[in-house]
Order: structure tokens, then C-alpha cells, then sequence
């Protein structure tokens, strides 16, 4: 009898445990009789587990946003050259600024703004703390630790800067005020009541944050004016291409055929190689949403398909040799001219104001004999000439070394009025000892507060090539493939002497038959080419037949033989020239382009099925395994469940995306109620209070694809927009929607029974109080950062040591609000709202 009674009193305690209330949907019944130190392992690994969830539903979240703003709608425009005629073209329907705080916000926002809602309704509209201290905790890990992080990860002494800083100043401000707004309801003008009054404005300054932004963005507060120029730039004036099946392709065929001329000439791969070659560089250069960057960190996180192409390895180096040297507008680095330059001037965008100066580098490269002992560099002025403006040099050294090949050059010089430009000397060394060729750098930049009046061109660094000249040399092709139409009329094989260039040396060359016969298909050669003292590349010209006649590709040979004047036969002795019937090479560019086209189809986060999904989402790497790393294999491991799951959910391209959306914000609803449940339990069992777990550990969770996305943006994306530019409006859109909304419908609801809504400030005032304090001194330090050069003149990376300085700040302030916030809510601060 006395051991039932005892069975029944253990199970009485058991229905008991300790923090069964606290959850809406948990705690489970089957838990109630394990450890407290079990429970909290488990709830703390199953907190993980949803995060990781929720990481992966909020991707599909993102794609159905990315889709939404991405549709375009088709206008008739008035044509530039021709009168009462019009053009066709293309425009987004959504404005970026208006998708970056609308959709874009709520899409990585969505769980602190959702716990929020949540929070206050499942607690029968009485206010919580879990909802509102997640949202200042993720506003304090956003602002100072993804800052941090965006800082330190350019490499020096690469910089970033905003571009849209109209826009990013406004967020910025409502991005403080926001939380000063918090303090002043909670703590100022009703103390622990939110009226409804103050419900409504604080739901309204959500869409005066975005029209503010707009109107930023569109110059309103600069210019009564528009400017038809700019407006016109941001139309698609040219009409996309078509493939054969009439869909719209993502690259232009005369791209393809130039890159096919150069990579062709330079490597032998095959067709797939190439297509997947042009598509990374495609890649590479595409202009990103800060939606891609954001889809992106999540399936960084949880092993899903890249947006970028992943090259394999044998085709990483060929990519990093051939391709990556490329400029970012598609052309290859000049040749080199000794002593002098080539190339006409780079395309400038000047601004309105006509008192503006662009400098830059006259070319991008320059040689010089060793034995002349300077070379000569020139900067060139471009607009307004009636001032005296400042500019810096400075060398960095290539495989030439300060000191030894050359003498260091690190001064500012002086461009007089009217000057339109300055030329530099740089000294050589000329040590009498053979070398191979050396290169080293000079590096164009503007003294602090020159930039007010000055800005630099596209050519900021320019490649100086010591030629050595105690040695003869070699000569050798440059290419060993080489790839012409038939009706291209001469094929001009380049010819290099390289590794010396001392004396008048002479070479000969003759062609050989493979399949193309001489006199039929070209016009066979036997000559002699002749360097002279100093001179480093000639160009072997070969007639080309065109017959007119469909043939099959014919190849030819050029080789060289008998140098003379001491020189000697280089490593590439021979090249091949394949003749391409042009009919061929069109129907091999069409192939090339839709091998490519496959490749950028890959990318799309737009899903045209189910089975597309599913096979994705069961799929290491999005069924990429060539490209997968063993990290790949274990987020994917942990991820499989969430993955299938969430591929139930519609497809992209079902109803515009918007079906999408819709059922993806129900699943991370449904998720961010069990990550509350979970979060509130887990924080009970460990002795934390519900105000230190939101800005800690679920802050932190829910914000960890906005860091991955952020890094990756800094590091990809032109200016700091992408990284940087959404936080201080993502953290106002928190507290405006993720507050305003559940504030607003608990304070109708009270107010319809006459009764006050009660939000107890404490600790979340001294949380926002401190978070205040902390973001003023972060935004003054992203300021400073873009105005004094010390920093690089621009919000992240910059000098090594500034950078790093920086960044060490901002994570000190993020632990200082950590810390501050904790012994406040543990009673070691007192404080008083």
C-alpha cells in the first residue's frame, strides 16, 4: 500500500514540473519527469534545431519576395534619335528603396516581428517580453556586430561605401528614433500604458519611413528638377536578347562570342568548360538585390544551392588566370608599350556640377627597359580645369621589389589651373644582372579632403613592366590556339620576346598544312620577323581564303625557327590556327549560349515545380555534388528534414510568387510560436529572464542568415548598400511594424472595454536606453569613417589597422549592451522607468 501511495505522489509531482505554464503550445507531457539539466540540454539543442528551420522556410520566404519585386512591366518610351517615333522597354514595378523597407524588411525581419504579434495575442493581448526584447536585441546585433563583421571582412585596402547616403541617413535617423520613440511611450508620456493614440502613430511611422526613403532616393529634398538623363539610365533602352525558343536570355550573344575569342585563343576546353567559364564570370558581374544576398546566407547556413556558379577545381585556376584578370566591363588589361601607352580614355559619368574634376591614370600599363632607368607615368584631368587640385602615388610592389628594382614612390603632387596633365618619373634600377620581367604597381588616390571636389576615374592603378635587357631573350607565341571565322580576312598571330630585349634579333616563321590547305584555304607564309633593340612584340599576319563554300573546320600551323643575334626559341614554339566556317561558329555560339543559359537558369531562385523542389531539397547542394564540400554534406544532413518539409510549399511561380509568400509566412508563424515556447521554457529552466534570452540567444538565431548575407554583400556588392544599408531600416521597420502592429490591435481591444494596455517598461527600457546610447556612438563612428581618410573615406574596410580598430569597437559595444542589460535585469543596476 505505502509503495502505490508512493508511485501516485511521484506522479503527482511529475504532472508538476518546473516551468510547465510558461509556454502557448510546449511543454510536452512525456518530459515531466527528467532532469532539469536534460530538459535544458534538449530544449536548448531543439532552439537550434528551429532556428535552423526557420533559416531555411525564410529562404523560400525571400524567393517569393525576390520574384514578386523582380517582375517588370512594359512601357512605350519616346525615342532619343528619331521624332514621334517610341521605344519599347522594360521597368521594375517595385521601386528598390520601397521592396528594401516593405518586403525586403518584413522577409528578414519576419520572426522578431511575428514573435511579437504572437507574443501579445497568445498572452490574451496583454504584453510579453520575449517579442519586444528580441526585437531591441536583434536591432543592437544588427547595428554593431554585423557592422563589425562587414568592416573587417573587405579586404585593405579595398573599401565599401553607401551609395544611396540620402536614404541610409534617413533610416539611420528613424532607425535611433525608433527606440527613443519606445522610451518616451513606455517611460514618458504614459508610464507602463500604451494608449491608443500612441499605438496608432507608432503603426504609422511605418509607412512615413518609407516614403521618406523614396522621396530620398528620387532627390526630392536636393532638386525640384528631374534629371531626364539619369532617369533615362535607368531604362532598359536596348531590347533583351531571345534564344530560339523565344524566352528572354540573360546575357548578350556578342558578349559570348568576344569572351569565346579570347578564352580560345588561350586554353583548350571543352564546350561545357567554357559555357560554365562565361557563366561564372556572368556570375561575377550580374547586379545582386539585397534579396539574393539574404537567400544567399541562408543556404550558405544550411548546405542549400548557391547563387553564385561554383567552378570545380580544375577549372578554378584556369578561371582565376584567363577569366578573373578581365576588367569588370568585360575588356582585357592593355598590352604593353614601352614608355608610352594604349587604349583611347576611359568612358566618364560626370555629375551636374561643372566645377567637378575626375582624374585618372592616362593607361592602365606601361613597360620600360631596364637599362633607361625611369619610366614615366601620366595622370590625366578630365572636366573642369580652372582649379588646383591634389592627387597621391604610391608603388606596391609585384614581383619587383622596392628598393631593388625600382626606387619607392609614395608623394602627393599638384595639378596647376589649366594643367590637364601631370607626368611622374619613376626611377629603375638597373643592376647589370639578368632577370626575368618584373612588374609592380602605382596606385592613384585623393589626399584627405580633395574628394569634395575630385573624384577618380576608372583607371585608379596602373601595371608597370620592367623589361629585362642584359639578355636577348625569347621569342615564342603567345597563344598556341588560335580560333578565326572564315571571313575574319587576316588572322594576326601575336609574337612576344620576352625575358630580355637587349639587341636587334630576327626570327623565322613558316606555315605547315594540318587539314587547311595552302593557297586554297590561306596564303602560305616563310619570312623573317625582326625586333629591334628594345622592342618586345610583333604581329605574324595570314591571309585567310573565303571560299564561300560549307566546310568543315580546317587547322593550319605557324612555327618558328632559326633565331638569330643570340636570342632563343621559347616555350611556345608553335600555335594552331583553326579556320571555323562561319555558318559552324554561329551554330556553336548558339549551343555555347545555351549551355550558358542552363547555367544562369540554375541560379534563378524562381522554382517552376514541385519536383524542382523536392529534387533541390534532397540534394546535397542543390544536386550540385561537383562543386560540394564536406560542409555542404553536414548542413545538409541536419537540414533534410526541414528541407523536404518546406518543399510542400507552392512553388515561385505559381501566382506571381505571392502563393508563396503567403504559405511560407504561415510556416514561419507556426515556427516562431514553438522558437517563443521553446525560447521562454529553455530561459526558465537555466534561471535566465525572458528579457536577457530575447537579446541573446533568440536574437542572435534569428539574425544569423542577415550575417551571412551581409559578409557575403560586403564582399560581392560595389558599395555598401547591400551589406549595411538595411539595417538601420530593417531595426525602424521592427519596432514600427514588429510594435506598432500588436500594440495597435491589443489597444483596440482593451480599449473596447474601457481599460488601459498595460506594457510594463523595466528592464526593456534600460535595454533600449542602453541600445540608444550604443547606436549613437556606432552611426557617429560610420560617419566618421566616410569623411576622414585615416579610415579609407567610406563605411567598411579600409587600412588594416583603422578597419580592425573599428570593428573591435563596435563588438565591445554589442558585449557592453549585453552585459549592461543583464546586471540591470538582475538587480546589480538599479533603475528606475
Amino acid at each position: 500500500m505505502s509503495t502505490e501511495l508512493a508511485n501516485l505522489t511521484d506522479t503527482f509531482s511529475c504532472q508538476k514540473f518546473r516551468c510547465s505554464g510558461r509556454g502557448i503550445l510546449l511543454p510536452f507531457g512525456i518530459e515531466a519527469c527528467m532532469s532539469i539539466p536534460l530538459r535544458a540540454t534538449l530544449y536548448f539543442i531543439f532552439l537550434l534545431y528551429l532556428f535552423l528551420g526557420i533559416a531555411i522556410i525564410a529562404d523560400i520566404f525571400m524567393s517569393s519576395i525576390e520574384t514578386i519585386t523582380s517582375k517588370r512591366r512594359k512601357i512605350r518610351y519616346p525615342s532619343p534619335g528619331e521624332k514621334d517615333k517610341f521605344i519599347t522597354v522594360e521597368v521594375h514595378l517595385w521601386n528598390d528603396t520601397v521592396a528594401n523597407l516593405t518586403l525586403m524588411a518584413l522577409g528578414s525581419s519576419a520572426p522578431e516581428i511575428l514573435l511579437s504579434i504572437i507574443e501579445v495575442v497568445g498572452n490574451r493581448f496583454e504584453a510579453g517580453e520575449l517579442g519586444p526584447g528580441t526585437i531591441v536585441g536583434s536591432a543592437a546585433y544588427n547595428l554593431l556586430m554585423i557592422s563589425a563583421l562587414c568592416i573587417a571582412s573587405i579586404k585593405a585596402p579595398e573599401t565599401r561605401k553607401v551609395k544611396l547616403y540620402s536614404v541610409f541617413m534617413i533610416t539611420s535617423f528613424f532607425g535611433f528614433f525608433a527606440y527613443i520613440w519606445m522610451f518616451i511611450v513606455l517611460s514618458v508620456i504614459s508610464k507602463d500604458v500604451v494608449d491608443l493614440w500612441e499605438a496608432v502613430i507608432t503603426f504609422l511611422m511605418f509607412p512615413l519611413v518609407v516614403i521618406l526613403a523614396f522621396l530620398a532616393e528620387k532627390n526630392f529634398y536636393a532638386s525640384s528638377k528631374i534629371d531626364m538623363e539619369e532617369e533615362e539610365q535607368t531604362l532598359i533602352l536596348t531590347p533583351p536578347e531571345l534564344d530560339q525558343s523565344g524566352a528572354v536570355r540573360g546575357f548578350r550573344k556578342d558578349e559570348l562570342l568576344q569572351f569565346l575569342r579570347d578564352l580560345g585563343q588561350s586554353t583548350n576546353l571543352s564546350m561545357e568548360d567554357k559555357a560554365q567559364l562565361f557563366s561564372a564570370k556572368l556570375s561575377e558581374s550580374m547586379p545582386r538585390s539585397r534579396m539574393q544576398y539574404r537567400i544567399q546566407g541562408a543556404r550558405m547556413l544550411t548546405g542549400g544551392k548557391s547563387l553564385f556558379v561554383n567552378l570545380p577545381d580544375k577549372l578554378q585556376e584556369i578561371y582565376q588566370r584567363a577569366v578573373k584578370p578581365q576588367s569588370s566591363d568585360g575588356t582585357l588589361p592593355l598590352d604593353h608599350q614601352i614608355g608610352g601607352r594604349k587604349g583611347t580614355l576611359s568612358k566618364i559619368d560626370f555629375d551636374d556640377d561643372p566645377h567637378m574634376v575626375i582624374l585618372e591614370f592616362a593607361s592602365s600599363s606601361y613597360a620600360v627597359l631596364e637599362q633607361e632607368q625611369r619610366v614615366t607615368v601620366e595622370v590625366v584631368r578630365h572636366g573642369d580645369t580652372n582649379s588646383v587640385i591634389q592627387f597621391r602615388l604610391d608603388t606596391i610592389d609585384g614581383t619587383a621589389t622596392a628598393g631593388e628594382d625600382y626606387i619607392k614612390l609614395s608623394e602627393e603632387f599638384r595639378m596647376e589651373r589649366g594643367q590637364q596633365e601631370k607626368k611622374i618619373t619613376i626611377h629603375i634600377i638597373d643592376d647589370n644582372q639578368w632577370e626575368p620581367d618584373e612588374t609592380f604597381f602605382v596606385k592613384l588616390s585623393l589626399p584627405e579632403g580633395e574628394e569634395n571636389r575630385t573624384k577618380l576615374g576608372s583607371k585608379t592603378v596602373a601595371l608597370v613592366t620592367i623589361i629585362n635587357d642584359d639578355d636577348p631573350g625569347y621569342i615564342e607565341f603567345e597563344e598556341t590556339i588560335n580560333l578565326v571565322k572564315e571571313s575574319v580576312g587576316k588572322a594576326e598571330l601575336k609574337v612576344a620576346r620576352v625575358n630580355g630585349a637587349d639587341g636587334k634579333v630576327s626570327v623565322h616563321y613558316r606555315t605547315k598544312d594540318i587539314d587547311a590547305v595552302g593557297t586554297k584555304d590561306y596564303e602560305p607564309a616563310d619570312n623573317e620577323l625582326v625586333f629591334e633593340h628594345g622592342e618586345i612584340s610583333k604581329i605574324i599576319s595570314i591571309p585567310i581564303m573565303n571560299d564561300l563554300e560549307a566546310e568543315k573546320d580546317e587547322s593550319f600551323s605557324v612555327e618558328l625557327y632559326n633565331p638569330t643575334g643570340g636570342a632563343q626559341i621559347g616555350k611556345h614554339a608553335k600555335t594552331v590556327v583553326t579556320i571555323i566556317n562561319d555558318d559552324d561558329y554561329k551554330t556553336m555560339a548558339n549551343k555555347m549560349a545555351s549551355l550558358v543559359q542552363v547555367d544562369l537558369d540554375k541560379l534563378s531562385v524562381t522554382k517552376t515545380s514541385w519536383g524542382e523542389q523536392f529534387q533541390n531539397a534532397m540534394n546535397v547542394n542543390g544536386g550540385d555534388l561537383e562543386t560540394a564540400k564536406f560542409g555542404h554534406y553536414i548542413a545538409h544532413t541536419l537540414a533534410f528534414f526541414w528541407k523536404v518539409l518546406f518543399a510542400f510549399v507552392p512553388p515561385t511561380s505559381m501566382a506571381g510568387g505571392w502563393l508563396t509568400f503567403f504559405v511560407s509566412l504561415f510556416f514561419i508563424a507556426v515556427l516562431t510560436a514553438i522558437v517563443g515556447d521553446v525560447a521562454a521554457i529553455f530561459g526558465c529552466l537555466v534561471g535566465l529572464k525572458d528579457s536577457i534570452t530575447a537579446i541573446s540567444f533568440v536574437a542572435l538565431g534569428t539574425s544569423l542568415p542577415d550575417t551571412f548575407a551581409s559578409m557575403i554583400a560586403a564582399k560581392n556588392s560595389k558599395s555598401a548598400d547591400d551589406a549595411i544599408g538595411n539595417i538601420t531600416g530593417s531595426n525602424s521597420v521592427n519596432v514600427f511594424l514588429g510594435l506598432g502592429l500588436p500594440w495597435l490591435v491589443a489597444a483596440i481591444y482593451w480599449e473596447s472595454k474601457n481599460l488601459p494596455f498595460t506594457v510594463k517598461a523595466g528592464d526593456l527600457s534600460f535595454s533600449v536606453l542602453v541600445f540608444s546610447v550604443c547606436c549613437v556612438l556606432g552611426m557617429s563612428v560610420l560617419i566618421m569613417r566616410r569623411f576622414v581618410g585615416f579610415f579609407g573615406k567610406a563605411e567598411l574596410g579600409g587600412p588594416t589597422i583603422p578597419k580592425y580598430l573599428c570593428s573591435g569597437f563596435f563588438v565591445l559595444l554589442w558585449i557592453g549592451y549585453l552585459v549592461l542589460s543583464s546586471l540591470q535585469a538582475y538587480g546589480y543596476i538599479k533603475w528606475s522607468s
